[in-house]
């Protein structure tokens, strides 16, 4: 029961070891998102004074309504990749088919979209290639 017990641990463990060295950053994923056909990669600024302070609890509520809204607008047409929240602002990045259906998303989920910018290019630490 030992033996299999402690091949199982190495299993899992060589299995999670896998799969750490294949996931891709994020700066990997933008890149791919942006080589996609007929899409974009927009930055939000969102001025939300505290945002920084808000709860786990208020946040998963903005993050239902933000999908809610994603839902019936269609993921082929845009998607939320990830947000960052600082002091007072929360800066969003999206794929969506045109800057229009960005601000539709603010408009019909009550969000503030007070600046929206497409993303021509990610750029990184590798890309310095000091290799």
């Amino acid at each position: 029961m030992k033996l299999l017990k402690s091949v199982l641990i190495m299993a899992i463990a060589i299995v999670n070891f896998n799969l750490m060295a294949q996931e891709a950053t994020v700066p990997d994923l933008l890149r791919n998102e942006l080589k996609a056909a007929d899409n974009h990669v927009y930055v939000i600024e969102r001025e939300l004074p505290g945002a920084g302070n808000l709860s786990a609890d208020e946040l998963e509520a903005i993050s239902q309504t933000s999908c809610g809204v994603l839902h019936k607008m269609g993921e082929e047409n845009i998607k939320w990749l990830h947000s960052y929240v600082t002091g007072d602002k929360i800066y969003c990045v999206y794929r969506a088919k045109n800057e229009d259906l960005v601000r539709e998303h603010a408009s019909k989920g009550g969000f503030p979209a007070n600046s929206v910018a497409e993303v021509k290019t990610v750029i990184d630490p590798s890309t310095a290639n000091l290799d």
